[in-house]
């Protein structure tokens, strides 16, 4: 094994004081002044090989003794970090391999992923029930784990007259079997862990199809093509995919391919060198060399131009890119996920898209279904939506029976996104439950036949864009809030401020009709876009630029 650098070593080992005493039950009385084997081994390490960092791996009634070890392992270990299992019984060995093979894809087994971080792993077999070695001597000849196992030899047992306490167990001699067909099933396993972690809602059928498919594609290194509407959560699935990889440990990158100029978006994908155009004064890492060892993300791949998508063709093939202005190969070591909202076949035969680049992007294709398709994932996503930071609630406001009728009745053309924009009104201006006239105008008007759109009563969610809204006053509810929605006179305000609001919800409406895309935004409204980027900013819909940053044109912030 080829040694790390000192500071990527990492002690990975079970507690080995057990839960009923110092020594685990399974083990013979310590003697009188035996430290364990844990300590033994630091004690007994090398100054120029001791440990940067140490896993010490308890069940939960266990917890507290192996704490304690690793206050007494902080003496030779500058991090040690207890590491609790989901385990009752460490002697099951199904419950064994299902516990620490999350814990084997995160610490790498040799993949693509992150490889510069990968540690230098000594397995201390000397700790842990005897089904734990077991499975880590199962690990590491399935090349699951590179990792080298070390054992603390028993007092008795060490040779003299040149003691050493500690030894290295190799099975890499002839005829020792190696284990290929766990392999298979630690990805499925890694993918399903992995993908479960992306907090995707699947309540409805369509969903729970897609994210089955989601999670037999992840482990490959296939690209994956996503097709949906915008606003349906193509990032999400995105992410997902990357969770369930064995490159989850590296970087995911994503990027807007519609957001950025053509000008831009070379030099941010592929990078440039000092001097390649004016204004570059020093040397730039393009968005795939900052994704290796992970995933990159292509958002709205359908609006690249011509020469990016030449250029994108060449880093697919070849693995490597040149950055703008450069000469020299960059290898690159990237999965790609690429997405769109467009009909690229049809795309590909008006001759606005490359043809080999369709077909390479599109290795699988995933169709994320649009909102009005998954009904059924509402209620868990209006939940999610209140509880994030951006509302106010510390609870999800009850929805009411007509609301919800509401809700599930409207086509939703800006999907996940404009049902997110909506919820999080509710949290500013409903206080105890969110009713049918709490909901936006254009919602109400999809409520279902034979209920009257209501008009906006005070303290309803369209407050910003009705110019009859007072938000000052609390939202009455039942009898009298029927009345007051269906006859209460709109007050006169200024008409600095009726226009002020007419022109944000025109303007919110665009942006997200267009994608959070300044530049189409921008022509479909008639106006500069330094004018629509100052008015979005000063809404909150865009970040203000850092002092000093270095210019790479704007991203609209995605929801």
């Amino acid at each position: 094994m080829v040694r790390a650098e000192p500071s990527r070593r990492l002690l990975l080992t079970w507690s080995d004081r057990g839960i009923d005493g110092p020594a685990p039950a399974h083990h013979a009385a310590r003697p009188a002044g035996d430290r364990g084997p844990v300590m033994r081994l630091l004690e007994h390490t090398e100054r120029r090989l001791r440990y940067q960092r140490a896993i010490v791996l308890t069940v939960p009634a266990g917890v507290q003794r192996a704490q304690a070890l690793a206050q007494d392992m902080r003496t030779h270990v500058p991090e040690v970090q207890v590491r609790e299992l989901p385990l009752e019984d460490p002697s099951d060995y199904a419950a064994l391999f299902s516990a620490l093979s999350p814990l084997v894809a995160e610490l790498g087994d040799g993949s693509p992923a992150a490889p510069a971080a990968t540690p230098e792993i000594d397995l201390l077999l000397s700790a842990g029930t005897p089904q734990a070695q077991t499975l880590w001597v199962i690990f590491v000849q399935a090349e699951l784990l590179r990792a080298r196992m070390l054992q603390v030899i028993p007092a008795a047992f060490v040779p003299r007259p040149h003691p050493r306490a500690v030894r290295e167990i190799r099975l890499d001699i002839d005829g020792f079997p190696r284990i290929r067909a766990l392999r298979a099933e630690v990805a499925r396993l890694r993918a399903e862990t992995g993908v479960r972690r992306a907090a995707v809602i699947a309540d409805s059928e369509a969903m729970r199809a897609l994210m089955a498919r989601v999670t037999r594609v992840a482990p490959s290194e296939l690209p994956v093509l996503i097709f949906g509407e915008t606003g349906a959560g193509k990032e999400l699935i995105a992410r997902a995919l990357h969770q369930g990889s064995s490159r989850a440990a590296g970087p995911f990158v994503a990027e807007n391919c519609g957001a950025l100029a053509e000008s831009v978006l070379a030099s941010e994908l592929f990078g440039h060198e000092a001097a390649a155009f004016t204004g570059a004064h020093k040397a730039h890492r393009g968005l795939f060399e900052q994704a290796q060892g992970g995933t990159i993300f292509l958002d709205e791949v359908g609006e690249l131009a011509p020469q990016v998508q030449a250029m994108l063709l060449r880093v697919l093939q070849e693995r490597s890119l040149r950055r703008v202005g450069g000469e020299r190969a960059i290898s690159v070591d990237v999965r790609v996920v690429a997405a769109t909202h467009r009909d690229l076949a049809q795309m590909v035969r008006d001759g606005r898209f490359r043809e080999d680049l369709y077909y390479r992007l599109s290795g699988v294709a995933l169709h994320v279904p649009p909102l009005r398709e998954r009904i059924a994932d509402l209620p868990a996503m209006i939940r999610a939506f209140q509880l994030e930071p951006l509302g106010r609630a510390r609870r999800p406001l009850p929805v009411t029976a007509a609301a919800m009728r509401a809700l599930a009745e409207y086509p939703w053309p800006g999907n996940v996104r404009q049902l997110r924009s909506e919820v999080l009104r509710w949290s500013v201006f409903c206080d105890d439950q969110v009713d049918l006239a709490d909901l936006s105008l254009e919602l109400r008007s999809g409520a279902p036949s034979g209920r009257p759109p209501a008009s906006a009563g005070p303290g309803g969610a369209d407050a910003g864009v009705n110019a009859g809204v007072n938000v000052g006053q609390p939202s009455p509810r039942g009898p009298q809030r029927a009345a007051l929605g269906a006859a209460a006179p709109r007050p006169i305000l200024p008409l600095a401020e009726a226009v002020e609001r007419a022109e944000r919800a025109a303007i919110e409406h665009a942006f997200a009709a267009c994608a959070h895309n300044l530049s189409r935004t921008a022509s479909a409204l008639g106006i500069q876009r330094n004018t629509l980027k100052r008015k979005l900013r000063q809404w909150g819909h865009l970040e203000a630029p850092r002092p000093g940053a270095r210019r790479r044109g704007l991203r609209a912030r995605a929801s």
